[in-house]
């Protein structure tokens, strides 16, 4: 809201002066944070209110009952965070003062994750690839037609931004470098040079903080010690393993949180779930019309569970079962080595194979095997973010150069990629079964390993006469 006009600048009434005031949010990560007007025309919107119905972590919150925050408040900070870091640098470096800078990239931060849908990557990662399959789609997509839907209906005709400014916010949001601005400023919402940005920032510290775990990644130093070289964003030197530490931190959330076995079963139970649903609501549809996927968020799950219609029983019954915990098995993991990685394809490994190798009596059928693949990485896939990372001394600070990992340490990562192949099976009765055939196809391929069933997890190797246990738990009698 900005000022009325007065003659006399003691006419200001104690209202007007108050209306004019930053609005001041309380956040557990960040502290008091401030937003301008222009802002909040963008916040008190449906489109940005809508993230508060859907969960930053998906189904982890099934797992992890602390992460219970949302995509709402994950923006704000992000939002908080790009208005700091450009701030910072126009004060410190002023030949880069712009003003529609600030307010753009601000804004881009606050709307790069509008289009999110239930459960956050739960429905662009695994419902929209099982729901409409060859449809090339990701959540960014959903941002750029949210934000456009948001900017017409809401904001067009009283933000003063210019068409250049609406396409570079957009720009901003996905990562695409565009001409006419400053290069520095694609490196702050979503760096698609070396990943390090403050969307990152705050979702690592915000899901640690949620989830109960310590972070040893401090960003505030980060943007302390950052200055624009080059029209990019370098970084003191010595915070090279700082730097390192934050890919770590990422890795790790992946590798324990974000696709925890559990929190994964509970996902493909989901999807199912949703599409059984799918022909009857048309889920999928609204990624194709703004106005109805506004409308799209977690609640789709109580839409379907508590509605009378018979169409939708075995999506019922499917929640039913996330709600009793009796949930799809996790079965078997299997770290792909180095010299099997261009062989153990999904086309070599996937449900058809597995029960291939079945025994005779087994009757596994395709829809008892759910094969998961996913690739661990330090965020630029196999290669070394640190290598696309400016960096700069006290001596010459406008100056940058690349450090290599042997001026860091020997003991940063020599590989910055796994891929991991797990198993599931959507009836626990099967999961003996699914897991010997598992590793009977592995085999074939593992020809190093003479025993068929030694090429999984030996941690996760059920025992010869292994039949499920009950789901109900003894009772237990407290001692007179």
């Amino acid at each position: 809201m900005s000022f009325k006009s007065h003659d006399n600048a003691n006419d200001i009434s104690i209202f007007d002066a108050y209306s004019m005031l930053p609005k001041r949010i309380n956040d557990p990560i960040h502290g008091l944070m401030e937003f301008d007007d222009w802002t909040l025309s963008f916040i008190d919107t449906p489109h940005f209110q809508r993230l508060r119905n859907i969960k930053q972590l998906g189904t982890t919150y099934y797992v992890f009952p602390g992460a219970s925050h949302n995509r709402f408040e994950h923006c704000l900070g992000t939002a908080y965070l790009a208005n700091t870091l450009v701030k910072r640098i126009q004060v410190t470096q002023p030949n880069y003062k712009v003003e529609k800078d600030l307010e753009c990239v601000t804004l881009a931060a606050l709307c790069h994750d509008l289009g999110h849908g239930p459960f956050s990557h739960t429905f662009d990662n695994t419902f929209i690839p099982k729901a409409r399959k060859g449809f090339k789609w990701r959540h960014e997509d959903a941002s750029l037609m949210m934000f456009d839907h948001l900017w017409e209906n809401h904001c067009k005709d009283t933000i003063d931004l210019d068409t250049d400014d609406v396409k570079f916010i957009k720009s901003l949001i996905t990562g695409n470098v565009c001409s006419g601005r400053s290069r520095y400023l694609f490196d702050i919402v979503a760096n698609n040079t070396n990943s390090i940005d403050v969307d990152k920032f705050d979702y690592l510290n915000r899901d640690c903080y949620y989830l109960g775990m310590k972070s040893v990644f401090d960003f505030s130093r980060l943007m302390r010690f950052s200055r624009v070289i080059d029209d990019q964003i370098a970084y003191y030197f010595k915070e090279s393993y700082s730097i390192y530490e934050l890919f770590h931190t990422r890795y790790s959330l992946y590798k324990k949180v974000y696709y925890h076995r559990v929190g994964k079963a509970i996902e493909y139970m989901l999807c199912d779930a949703m599409a059984e649903a799918d022909p009857i609501l048309e889920i999928s549809k609204a990624v194709d019309d703004p106005e109805k996927y506004l409308k799209l968020d977690d609640t789709i799950l109580n839409q379907i569970e508590f509605s009378t219609d018979p169409r939708l029983e075995k999506s019922r019954k499917l929640i039913k079962r996330i709600r009793t915990r009796d949930l799809y098995r996790f079965v078997d993991e299997y770290i792909i080595p180095l010299k099997l990685k261009d062989h153990l394809t999904e086309t070599k490994v996937n449900a058809r194979e597995i029960i291939a190798h079945q025994s005779d009596n087994d009757k596994l059928g395709e829809n008892d095997v759910i094969v998961d693949r996913i690739k661990l990485n330090y965020a630029k896939k196999n290669e070394n973010p640190v290598d696309c990372v400016k960096f700069y001394n006290q001596y010459e600070i406008d100056k940058a150069f690349y450090l290599d990992k042997s001026q860091v340490s020997y003991l940063v990562p020599e590989q910055y990629e796994e891929t991991i192949i797990r198993i599931f099976t959507r009836d626990d009765s099967k999961r003996k079964a699914v897991q010997e055939s598992f590793r009977k196809l592995l085999n074939v391929y593992d020809s190093d390993n003479d025993d068929p069933n030694s090429s999984g997890s030996v941690g996760y190797t059920l025992p010869k006469e292994f039949s499920s246990p009950p789901k109900k738990r003894p009772k237990y009698r407290a001692k007179a």
